[in-house]
């Protein structure tokens, strides 16, 4: 690209250059990574996503958490079944229906895949800590925008949370509240994927974005007002 052109890059457009090269560093390291241990990034993948779910899923979930076709993934799930890194099993609730669980090497292999790539990780925390929360925040809302347009799929963070509380603590180090662990959370504690998140209603949902961008507090209990774990299972009512 031309200096001048260069010059002329909007601030949009020099943020998406910038995630350019990052994920060429992470389709590279990807690829070496898993080719070192037999596999394909797409496999690796999936062995991620089955050591990260609660419950025992089938070859539907798995295409969908990766946004890939129902025949993309069947095709890798086979592959992980031929290698003896996962089962196929009949789904107890319903006969029907097939799910998938990792042999023990299968496990062994995804704590492997669920690896970022050292020299990804020397480059994030080589940034200040406040530069971290700020990089964490801005991904956060970049991943939403994507989720309400469906170009990716719904991720379980803490913005959109039936547990989150945002800006509890105004002016302070750790600003939010989560109720599931009844404690103060800054920006950078923030989960992009929580497998304890629980979704909350689907009418609060726009509130709580709102609240956390622009530093206000969630309703009239005021910031500050801690809350027990026994308690937070509720529905959330806010203010409209």
């Amino acid at each position: 690209m031309p200096p001048q052109a260069s010059a002329n890059l909007s601030v949009s457009d020099r943020v998406l250059a910038g995630l350019s090269k990052l994920s060429l560093v992470m389709r590279h390291e990807s690829w070496r990574s898993a080719g070192q241990r037999g596999l394909t990034p797409t496999q690796a993948q999936i062995l991620s996503i089955l050591a990260g779910s609660a419950n025992p899923i089938g070859p539907k979930e798995v295409a969908r958490q990766m946004a890939v076709t129902l025949g993309t993934a069947s095709e890798a799930i086979s592959a992980l079944v031929g290698k003896g890194l996962v089962r196929k099993a009949t789904c107890q609730s319903d006969g029907r229906a097939i799910v998938l669980t990792l042999t023990p090497r299968g496990r062994r292999e995804a704590e492997h895949a669920g690896q970022w790539p050292a020299s990804m990780v020397d480059a994030v925390d080589a940034l200040p800590e406040h530069d971290r929360a700020a990089l964490l925040r801005g991904l956060i809302g970049m991943i939403r925008t994507l989720q309400e347009q469906g170009s990716v799929p719904t991720a379980r963070m803490c913005v959109g949370c039936t547990y989150f509380r945002p800006n509890e603590y105004p002016d302070t180090p750790k600003p939010h509240h989560c109720l599931l662990i009844d404690a103060p959370v800054a920006d950078a504690d923030l989960r992009i994927d929580c497998a304890e998140m629980e979704p909350a209603a689907e009418e609060v949902r726009p509130r709580l974005w709102s609240v956390f961008v622009n530093g206000q507090t969630l309703d009239n209990q005021g910031p500050g007002h801690r809350r027990s774990p026994s308690k937070s299972r509720r529905t959330i009512h806010v203010n409209k």
